[in-house]
């Protein structure tokens, strides 16, 4: 199971890293994802991530203070805004899946617009 877990992170690390170069596509889930997959398979790996000026610019103020940079909390709302509107035409027949997920939508706008600040955004 740890080889999974590595596997995992890997593969999440490389998007996140993607990610904070791309405008569209966010960081902050993947770069927490291997996070926890290293935690769980590879205390180097996991202490090398932890201690990126990536990782401590995405991840930390978020985890410690609940902030976020306006242009991660876009990013990151346009994404999930994307899939779950492609879940939501898929389910044309199913109007209780619709619901739930516009319920699902409707939640994780409230949630990074007023439960999580903005914070000034940092050069990297």
């Amino acid at each position: 199971m740890r080889i999974i877990y590595f596997i995992v992170g890997l593969i999440t690390l490389a998007i996140g890293a993607i990610g904070a170069v791309l405008p569209m596509l966010p960081s902050f889930p993947f770069l927490l994802l291997s996070a926890i997959c290293f935690a769980k398979s590879s205390k180097r790996m996991h202490d090398w991530l932890v201690e990126t000026n990536m990782y401590k610019k995405v991840v930390v103020p978020l985890k410690d203070e609940k902030k976020m940079t306006l242009k991660n909390k876009i990013k990151i709302m346009a994404l999930v805004t994307v899939l779950m509107s492609i879940g939501f035409v898929m389910m044309n027949e199913v109007v209780i899946g619709q619901i739930v997920l516009a319920c699902v939508w409707l939640f994780h706008m409230y949630y990074f617009i007023f439960r999580i600040k903005t914070k000034k955004a940092e050069n990297l």
